[in-house]
């Protein structure tokens, strides 16, 4: 038996105000090793006693939006010491909105990524999609070097019909776009694993729902929330599970993640 490691990836839609929703009990539930948010929407500033000492993770990395308080932001909790970490991919336009952690452990890289939202209108489907490309340019050659990797988080993208529960009527609504979907078609066809779907073909299960429509109540989502991985992973045996944990509260998402046995 080798070292089991639970990976949580959670877009918490504002750390602050779900710290107010029961988050440290949420925590335990989960029981991650490795726990990472998106959407945390703070500033270094203001991180609480509580938020830097959340018992049980001795290590943390924090990325922030730079330009634009109270947007975006991604952080990690790690009970296990990664060998190094860090929160940019080394391109401005990207890196000022704090959307990447990456760390490298012993065994694998792994990523919390927050992918921007492209309903804003063209400019910002553009910058979504140029995002994409550089981020994934970045991941991918490490693991065309061999080297496993994971990439989780909210990609803002649902890549199949039963990936939401509207289809048809988000035909034309970004998140849903087929340029959207072809991404993610080509990380599939380059060697990436969507983990949930490779273990789970036919189940439906959605991580995001709108706040409006009663959306979460009728289970009206998307799953927009991935978590993602090289084919060595896959090929070594190493990928034990992968999970939605639509049933925690506290954020328009859910949690997400995977179950690792690394000898």
């Amino acid at each position: 038996m080798g070292k089991t490691l639970r990976i949580v990836s959670w877009n918490v839609n504002g750390l602050r105000a779900i710290w107010q929703k029961d988050f440290a009990s949420s925590v335990k539930t989960l029981d991650a090793d490795i726990l990472m948010l998106q959407e945390t929407k703070l500033q270094e500033a203001q991180r609480s006693p509580e938020m830097l000492t959340l018992a049980g993770y001795p290590h943390q990395v924090w990325g922030y939006s730079r330009n634009k308080k109270g947007y975006s932001g991604v952080m990690t909790y790690s009970r296990v010491q990664a060998l190094s970490m860090g929160t940019d991919l080394g391109i401005a336009e990207f890196d000022d909105e704090g959307r990447v952690n990456q760390l490298d452990f012993e065994h694998f890289t792994l990523f919390n990524v927050y992918f921007p939202n492209g309903q804003m209108g063209e400019e910002r489907l553009d910058y979504k999609l140029r995002f994409y490309e550089t981020f994934f340019r970045h991941a991918d050659a490490m693991r065309q070097n061999g080297r496993p990797v994971i990439v989780c988080g909210d990609f803002n993208t649902a890549h199949n019909e039963v990936d939401l529960k509207h289809p048809k009527a988000n035909a034309n609504t970004s998140g849903f776009l087929r340029i959207e979907r072809d991404w993610l078609d080509r990380l599939m066809s380059e060697g990436w694993v969507d983990t949930f779907r490779y273990l789970y073909p036919d189940t439906i299960r959605y991580s995001w729902w709108s706040y409006r429509s009663n959306a979460r109540k009728n289970n009206a989502g998307w799953r927009i929330d991935l978590c993602l991985v090289s084919r060595n992973i896959v090929e070594r045996g190493w990928l034990r599970d992968a999970f939605i944990e639509n049933e925690l509260m506290g954020s328009d998402h859910c949690p997400v993640g995977l179950v690792l046995e690394i000898p």
